[in-house]
């Protein structure tokens, strides 16, 4: 199998390559091609890759496969089998922008979520289209796998051109899985999640039923506050309110239940976690193309600091993350297993996003996640096998988590709305898909912003609309085309 990845010169792709050259991906991808638009960034990371140790850092695995590097896309396309794409349009120092514009503002700054989510999504959604049409061009039997954030909302852009061929991938909703599961003493067999019930949006999702013996252990372990603060998600959120909640929610609801305290930590901490990683980065980079054999050495200590620092904000002073918070086996993982299980190497169980559809009565869809559109991305347990990715029937959420997932909904369709480039994606609001004239997409995205939970004000939307517009001029161009 031939494999591409799309931000090849990414920070994470070693962990990628470690995966393929050892355990159950060991030969699974014969030549794995990094696309990249920055060279620079490909040297550093081929010269990581050249010096990873192999299996017990013995000799390369057997199975090791071939890499090649390239920053264009039609020779990175041409023969692929497999798409992973993890791109980041503006680079760590649009991340930066995009946190501290929102924290200047008084409003959350973070990554994916909120404000700073948004405007990732608005420079995200057009280079990830210009990708997929290029798919179709160039192998259009090739599954994309997404992973480039904000993922629920990137893979529902690119479903008008690549159809159910396009799945989003996240570690942190199977990580949750995982470690609530170790914390109860429930053993999945063979990883199937016909007992776990989960429902969600990406980085907006809960888990809500635990199965053992064919009774719901979750309750239980809601109570206990031991077993609770033995792992992440556990620790984030107070016992007696997860106890009254009735269910374990994902690390990224901590931004919506705890806003306040975030928002402080994040303020008190001088510099955003964008600004900790482009510095990091800005050093490291330069640095890994020129080390040799030291290469891999230094870029796994890079690793290990960043890991460190994941939702920093969420922890007291002096916690640090242990293994067990870093159980479930990671984005590369959960990415390799979707396609060994499409392209022939067994069944697989995953939470994963797609669109919210599963076959009902006389073969009309219904949704997996009741109270969503059928068409919705969601983020849901899924069974994967050659036939595709088919998400497996939830229960209808509790009416505080369908309200909150409904309104983030709206949102993430007013994100894809500003940045489609037609078709079903950009249909209006009637319902008659006309071509809307230029400044909608602006509008689009204002209302967007106005409507997140975590601005709610059409006031601070203008202002923070305004900021990104100025530190990124891409979008007032794009405001500038027609839907």
């Amino acid at each position: 199998m031939r494999l591409m990845i799309a931000g090849g010169g990414g920070f994470r792709v070693p962990l990628l390559y470690r995966a393929l050259t050892s355990g159950p991906f060991d030969g699974l991808v014969r030549e794995l091609v990094l696309y990249d638009v920055d060279a620079g960034r490909l040297a550093a990371v081929e010269a990581v890759l050249a010096a990873a140790p192999g299996p017990a850092g013995g000799p390369s695995a057997s199975g090791a496969p071939a890499v090649r590097t390239t920053t264009s896309l039609p020779a990175a396309l041409a023969g692929t089998d497999m798409v992973f794409a993890a791109i980041r349009p503006g680079g760590t120092a649009g991340r930066t922008a995009d946190e501290r514009i929102a924290q200047q503002l008084g409003v959350l700054g973070q990554e994916t979520t909120g404000a700073g989510g948004i405007s990732y999504a608005l420079r995200s959604i057009p280079p990830m289209l210009s990708l997929a049409r290029a798919m179709a061009q160039h192998c259009p039997d090739a599954w994309l796998v997404n992973f480039t954030n904000p993922a629920g909302m990137v893979t529902e852009a690119l479903l008008p051109v690549l159809g159910r061929r396009v799945v989003g991938v996240c570690d942190s909703a199977g990580g949750l899985v995982q470690r609530a599961a170790a914390a109860a003493g429930v053993v999945l067999p063979n990883g199937r999640l016909d007992g776990v019930g989960y429902y969600g949006l990406n980085h907006l999702g809960w888990l809500y039923r635990l199965e053992s013996g064919g009774r719901d252990v979750l309750p239980g372990l809601l109570a206990d506050a031991g077993a609770l603060a033995g792992f992440e998600e556990g620790r984030l959120f107070a016992q007696p309110f997860l106890a009254r909640l009735g269910c374990l929610p994902n690390e990224y609801l901590y931004y919506y239940y705890e806003t306040d305290r975030a928002l402080a930590a994040m303020q008190a901490a001088g510099q955003t976690r964008g600004e900790s990683i482009h510095r990091q980065q800005s050093e490291l980079y330069p640095r890994l193309a020129a080390a040799g054999a030291d290469a891999y050495r230094l870029w796994d200590a890079a690793r290990r600091s960043r890991e460190e620092g994941y939702l920093a904000e969420a922890r007291g002073a002096g916690e640090q993350r242990d293994e067990a918070d870093l159980a479930g086996g990671g984005y590369e993982r959960v990415a390799l297993a979707v396609m060994r299980a499409l392209s022939g190497g067994g069944a697989a169980d995953l939470v994963l996003n797609t669109p919210n559809a599963v076959p009902g009565p006389g073969g009309v869809p219904v949704a997996a996640v009741p109270g969503l559109p059928v068409d919705a991305v969601v983020e849901v347990p899924c069974r994967v096998d050659t036939g595709g990715v088919a998400p497996i029937q939830q229960e209808r959420p509790a009416p505080a988590q369908l309200g909150l997932m409904r309104r983030v909904k709206e949102v993430e369709r007013l994100v894809v709305r500003a940045t489609a480039d037609g078709g079903a994606a950009a249909a209006a609001p009637d319902g008659t898909g006309s071509v809307l004239a230029t400044g909608a997409r602006r509008e689009a995205a204002l209302a967007a912003f106005a409507r997140h939970p975590l601005v709610g004000s059409e006031e601070l939307a203008a202002r923070l609309l305004t900021g990104y517009e100025a530190a990124f001029p891409e979008l007032p161009r794009l405001w500038a085309q027609k839907l």
